[in-house]
């Protein structure tokens, strides 16, 4: 059996709490079904003996989970009511892991993450440590970033589980063990996420019933896209619609960033509309701005444009070109 090593996660849990809070544990053995909930102080988790416990569970078959943040004082319950705070955003990749993971890396759109997870092969837990996010806020970002990053779009609450490093995850046999490395201890703020791109807008206000929204609720941002797409169809050169969002957009924190992509993301829809090979854009959008990035950097910011295009295309229910004609 892989060694469980409860240093490594008495480390992560006192990096993602803080002296006083109140945490929940969750244990969970899935053959036959049981499920364990402890909510208790940090330092009654930290404790040896404490840690002992947990690790004769889950040498034994029990998964072991930690509430990303950290609930009121009082609290019976992990429900979002009890939750005291937003200490933690956090993505859940369980497909095409390495890839999605690579872009995450690379892109610009979001901060070093504070922490990664391996919860099995190719299948990560990413987490960032933020400060000054409400529940809107982190529920809107979390949202943002599983439709960026491919990540599952279930694991979206404030009082969502993660695995804890240092221990086992028993679902696969033989039992895998939970790593994890931290790439920097920076804390994050919800300026540092700059996923606000219509795009993903639209598609998490899109009714599910292809309803029309009211006339007169469009955003600013809405109205971009709609122009950069109109712009770019009628054969607008995309480095002078760049210019153009950027001057026009002052109000941003990083217009040129907005601009850029925006008008990125516009070009990746219509290509693949068109039937475009995905490789092929992704090519396409590396070379636009070959000079502006490293080539790795250039390389994965093209795929996660591409890869998210792609989400909203489905998510918009319209079927690529060739696929059209194929109806028809």
């Amino acid at each position: 059996m892989a060694h469980i090593d409860t240093r490594i996660a008495a480390d992560f849990l006192a990096r993602c709490f803080a002296p006083g809070d109140t945490i929940a544990l969750l244990l969970r053995r899935e053959n036959p079904l049981f499920v364990l909930q402890r909510i208790l102080p940090l330092e009654r988790a930290l404790a040896p003996r404490y840690l002992g416990w947990l690790a004769h569970e889950n040498a034994t078959g029990a998964n072991v989970y930690v509430a990303a943040n950290p609930l009121r004082v009082g609290s019976r319950h992990r429900t979002k009511e009890s939750v005291a705070c937003v200490r933690h955003l956090y993505i859940d990749i369980d497909t095409d892991g390495d890839a999605r993971l690579a872009a995450l890396r690379a892109s610009d759109a979001v901060p070093t993450p504070t922490a990664i997870l391996s919860t099995s092969s190719c299948k990560y837990q990413v987490l960032w440590r933020v400060d000054g996010f409400d529940f809107a806020c982190q529920e809107q970002t979390l949202n943002l970033l599983a439709i960026a990053f491919g990540g599952d779009p279930a694991c979206t609450d404030c009082n969502r589980v993660l695995r804890i490093p240092g221990f086992l995850n028993c679902k696969y046999d033989p039992a895998q063990p939970v790593t994890l490395e931290y790439p920097c201890d920076s804390v994050s703020n919800p300026s540092d996420f700059r996923l606000e791109m219509p795009v993903l807008e639209a598609g998490l206000s899109a009714p599910v019933n292809g309803g029309r929204k009211h006339r007169g609720k469009h955003t600013n941002s809405e109205r971009d896209w709609a122009r950069a797409l109109r712009e770019l169809e009628n054969g607008k050169d995309a480095a002078k619609l760049t210019q153009e969002l950027a001057s026009r957009r002052s109000d941003k924190p990083d217009p040129l960033y907005y601009a850029r992509r925006t008008v990125d993301m516009a070009s990746a829809k219509l290509w693949l509309l068109e039937g475009v090979p995905f490789g092929d854009v992704v090519t396409m959008l590396e070379s636009r701005h070959c000079f502006g990035f490293p080539a790795v950097v250039g390389r994965a910011r093209a795929q996660e444009i591409a890869r998210t295009a792609e989400r909203m295309i489905r998510r918009t229910n319209l079927p690529p070109k060739e696929s059209q004609d194929a109806i028809a």
